[in-house]
């Protein structure tokens, strides 16, 4: 399958677990979550998930028309960011276990930096 392709599928399938997830925090999980007084943890979680679900979708297009390993780096490191930064605070928030919030600022490096590596791309290839 081809990488863009891969990115898009992802992207999209990281925005129908951002619904899943953030109904299951607000109904399912509502208790806990206001409990151990993380909700505003968990919901960080969901809308970092959407915001680079759609940089997933975007910069799968963006390879769609020109095959660039800048686009790729910066489209696998945003997915992992999505699981480092986004899954951490899920579990943070659930489990209340505080040392797990270590990971969450890897994740968030990981979305810096494919955003710097996308932006050096528009600057260097978009016409």
């Amino acid at each position: 399958m081809k990488a863009y392709k891969v990115l898009i599928i992802l992207g999209v399938l990281c925005s129908l677990f951002g619904v899943v997830i953030g109904a299951f925090g607000a109904h399912g999980l509502e208790n806990i979550l206001a409990k151990n007084g993380y909700t505003s943890t968990f919901e960080t979680g969901v809308k970092y998930q959407f915001y680079h679900s759609f940089g997933l979708i975007l910069i799968g297009f963006l390879l769609q028309k020109n095959e660039n390993k800048l686009l790729l780096t910066s489209g696998m490191l945003m997915f992992l960011g999505i699981l480092l930064f986004s899954f951490s605070l899920y579990v943070l928030a659930i489990t209340g276990i505080k040392y797990l919030g270590i990971i969450t600022p890897f994740g968030g490096v990981l979305f810096v930096v494919s955003w710097i590596l996308l932006l050096i791309y528009l600057v260097k290839y978009l016409k």
